[in-house]
């Protein structure tokens, strides 16, 4: 049987087999061996053991699109990041770094800004300005009022989409709004796993019909960057690179370094001085990283 697992937790592996349902498996002692640990994510093949309690082994991960780091998830279309507008105020230094390592990752971003409805005209034009100007695509939604919920139900159409952000941003909220069907189809995997209502503790994938799913993840408060070097930082701010080819030198990082062209896009308000801040701060904490 094929499926694909929703969620992993203390060794076992809940599997969504299409029209079937969700089977409760175990992995088999071949991935420990291989030092492979299936993700949630993971199309998957599985032997059933038990129909009506619906309970099987993991025998075989099929190839894997891509797999992420951090959250530890496989076979993802794009992100979803969400932040609320206010109430909690966004910490885009945190928003940026989320949207480095999907860069870095080469899954494609979307940016959500939720509570729309409680925000002045003022944070809302600053916000979208910020990240448009980057590339990216931004959404403002207020669940409340049900604001912006369609058309993020079509961007995650037929896709697997992780979506990540602090806690008390409205992630649950928005989940609930676009896939009311949810919590009725893992109910079961809630009652033998105690999950709270309103409280993700691990990655999981809901299932939207045919093959859309949505992922859940853990709130975030911090996320290190730290698995590159300093000189690659800039690659991953992605409104550097109309004017990197017109630096006085090659290689430029654009901090010190004189005729620097996305220096002077930011002086004239080309580039957000809330992203080059961001940059900064962050090129100076990899430069300042003990190396072991």
């Amino acid at each position: 049987m094929v499926g694909k697992i929703i969620k992993g937790v203390a060794g076992f592996y809940y599997i969504h087999r299409q029209g079937y349902g969700v089977y409760e498996c175990k992995a088999k002692g071949a991935f420990r061996n291989q030092k492979m640990k299936p993700l949630v994510g993971d199309n998957v093949e599985f032997d059933i053991i038990d129909e009506e309690n619906k309970k099987g082994n993991v025998t075989k991960i099929l190839p894997r699109m891509n797999e992420l780091i951090r959250p530890a998830v496989s076979n993802v279309d794009q992100a979803l990041v969400i932040f609320a507008i206010t109430q909690p105020a966004p910490n885009l230094n945190l928003l940026d770094r989320f949207l480095i390592m999907m860069t870095k990752q080469e899954v494609d971003a979307i940016v959500c800004f939720n509570k729309m409805d409680i925000a002045s005209e003022h944070e809302l034009y600053l916000l979208g300005e910020t990240y448009k100007k980057c590339g990216y695509q931004v959404i403002f939604t207020s669940v409340l009022q049900k604001s912006g919920i369609g058309q993020i139900e079509q961007l995650l159409k037929g896709k697997t989409t992780v979506l990540a952000g602090p806690s008390g941003v409205g992630k649950s909220s928005i989940i609930n709004e676009v896939l009311p069907g949810a919590n009725m189809e893992t109910g079961s995997i809630s009652e033998k796993i105690k999950r709270g209502k309103h409280t993700t503790r691990h990655s999981e994938l809901f299932h939207g019909g045919d093959s859309t799913y949505i992922m859940d993840t853990p709130g975030f408060s911090s996320l290190f960057v730290n698995n590159f070097d300093k000189d690659e930082l800039k690659n991953y701010f992605l409104e550097f690179a109309e004017y990197e080819e017109q630096c006085r030198f090659q290689g430029c990082v654009h901090i010190n370094e004189p005729d620097c062209a996305v220096k002077e896009a930011l002086q004239s308000g080309k580039i957000s001085t809330i992203r080059y801040e961001n940059y900064t701060l962050l090129y100076n904490e990899l430069k300042n990283q003990r190396r072991y």
